[in-house]
């Protein structure tokens, strides 16, 4: 049977386990992929805790596969798919789980892999790289104006930066000192999180600011713009980025943007920036990386076949 890295219920890292899974299959407007590659993302372990997503309903049935996004290979098609063959390659976000041997993504969220895209990179960017995606071009910036990342050093900082460079953006970006060189090679100014960040980063004269750790943070981001509509958040809830006077990243999740941040990366413009990888079997380690912050980049398993 299919193996799967699940967690049992609601807790820390001894709720995790490796189950034996049946096959999925695939319903109405659904591929069914044999996994090749799983990105691993901060979310993962924060569902484990018993965070809910905006949106999402908070019914979850154990065991729970864990991840969000997939690369992999169509394994079958369900009733009404069109556009998608059994063989094609496809990257996307999932119904059921990534860290597995097959996962289900629903067609609207689903796009195929250009070839020269291996499934390493396309798994970062369902999640990750399309977050930054849809909070950069929310903003709508022009040319020339700056824009301020906070948590520039992680997954979706990373892209942030980027996406918004090739657009022609200055980006000031916030991370700990030690990633000050990481955030600098993306093409960042540089600003250490921190006491004093803010002060820090108000020399930069920000038009805009794309929060990704919430909290304070937040709170001291917001006191460098004098338009608050320039403020949006993935770090932090609706009422809080609300009371201040921002708004949180609204996610398209359509297969346009995978197939955008794609070309952005077969363009050179993006760069997932993977820096770990571990076969399925290591898949508690390649979590506990991203959990215990250790990450810079991406984090990605791979589904030996």
């Amino acid at each position: 049977m299919p193996k799967a890295y699940v967690f049992t219920r609601y807790g820390g890292p001894e709720t995790e386990a490796f189950v034996d899974v049946d096959r999925p299959s695939p319903g109405p407007g659904e591929l069914l992929v044999a996994v090749r590659a799983a990105g691993v993302n901060p979310v993962d372990w924060k569902i484990r805790s018993g965070y809910v997503r905006p949106g999402d309903s908070g019914e979850r049935v154990f065991p729970a596969v864990f991840g969000s996004e997939v690369s992999g290979v169509v394994a079958g098609t369900g009733a009404g798919v069109e556009g998608f063959a059994v063989g094609d390659e496809v990257f996307g976000s999932t119904l059921t789980g990534g860290y597995a041997e097959y996962a289900l993504i629903p067609v609207a969220i689903a796009a195929h892999k250009p070839a020269e895209l291996s499934h390493a990179d396309a798994a970062t960017l369902p999640v990750a790289a399309a977050t930054a995606y849809d909070g950069v071009r929310q903003l709508d910036l022009p040319e020339g104006a700056t824009l301020l990342v906070t948590g520039a050093g992680g997954g979706v900082g990373a892209a942030a930066v980027q996406i918004a460079r090739a657009l022609g953006m200055k980006v000031v970006g916030v991370s700990s000192e030690a990633k000050r060189e990481f955030v600098q090679s993306l093409g960042a100014v540089h600003v250490a999180s921190g006491p004093g960040w803010a002060e820090r980063a108000r020399a930069t004269a920000p038009d805009a600011v794309y929060d990704l750790v919430g909290g304070e943070v937040l709170v001291e981001a917001a006191g460098l713009l004098t338009d608050r509509t320039k403020l949006i958040t993935a770090g932090a809830s609706d009422e809080d980025v609300r009371r201040l006077g921002g708004a949180r990243v609204v996610r398209a999740r359509d297969a346009a943007v995978l197939e955008e941040v794609a070309r952005l990366v077969v363009a050179g413009d993006l760069d997932p920036h993977i820096t770990g990888t571990f076969p399925l079997d290591r898949a508690a380690d390649a979590l506990r990386t991203v959990e215990e912050g250790h990450a810079r980049g991406k984090t990605v398993i791979e589904v030996a076949r």
